[in-house]
């Protein structure tokens, strides 16, 4: 089926905000984004029951599942990854994974230097990357990472404006604007968060990338914590 036509669902849990989006026909139909304290097993599947029914489809009429497959919250990132692969396997559809730095970058869409999306990473660290967004597309600049901030501030290419996004920002703007003055853009708090209707428009695009349910996976800048510190043990032994 051609991608304009697409009947597609889009979930991100990969966050502190949890979202999910309907595409109908090529357009984006429904959009809702949560930051309500609960967590997103709770809020994401009757989120999804409500896109549905206002969007005047049952999940059987979803041609294609994409989901926010990270980087992010570890158990965030699982919860989303497998629910499109359980809905996808139960109506025979099709899944996409949507890169997180990715998605939140098309909030920058037009910006003249560069998105530079930052999410919060825990342990000192964000994930970040930065793309070129005046042409409507992410265009990447640099790889995603998981660094320090200093380290991140310091890979940019001088010269440029830069636009900073995600969750990360509001413990690092300060930091942000010391560092680079005036050639710092930190993007209000209604651009700041990853849209769910910004990973449909990413997963129409991308044909290419649509995979039978079993082989959605998430992807992770690094090894879940209980992962390093049973390295850290086997090491230390």
């Amino acid at each position: 089926m051609e991608g304009g036509r697409l009947n597609i669902l889009a979930l991100d849990t990969s966050g502190p905000v949890a979202g999910c989006a309907v595409m109908k026909g090529g357009k984006i139909v429904y959009t809702v984004s949560m930051r309500l304290g609960l967590t997103h097993s709770e809020t994401i599947l009757p989120a999804v029951d409500r896109a549905l029914s206002a969007s005047g489809l049952a999940c059987a009429d979803i041609d294609l599942f994409a989901a926010v497959a990270g980087p992010g919250s570890f158990t965030g990132v699982r919860i989303g990854v497998c629910m499109a692969k359980g809905f996808a396997h139960a109506v025979g559809g099709r899944c996409c994974a949507v890169n997180a730095l990715e998605a939140l970058a098309m909030n920058a869409c037009g910006f003249d230097g560069l998105a530079c999306p930052i999410l919060d990473a825990r342990r000192g660290q964000v994930y970040c990357a930065a793309f070129d967004m005046s042409s409507g597309e992410p265009v990447r600049a640099l790889p995603d990472a998981a660094l320090a901030l200093g380290e991140f501030l310091g890979r940019l290419p001088s010269g440029r404006r830069l636009a900073f996004l995600g969750d990360g920002v509001s413990l690092h703007a300060d930091a942000i604007r010391a560092a680079l003055g005036a050639r710092a853009a930190v993007l209000p708090p209604n651009l700041s968060d990853l849209r769910a209707d910004a990973a449909c428009v990413l997963a129409q695009r991308r044909p290419e990338s649509w995979v039978e349910p079993a082989r959605l996976l998430p992807y992770y800048l690094r090894q879940p914590q209980a992962e390093r510190e049973r390295l850290a043990r086997e090491g230390g032994a």
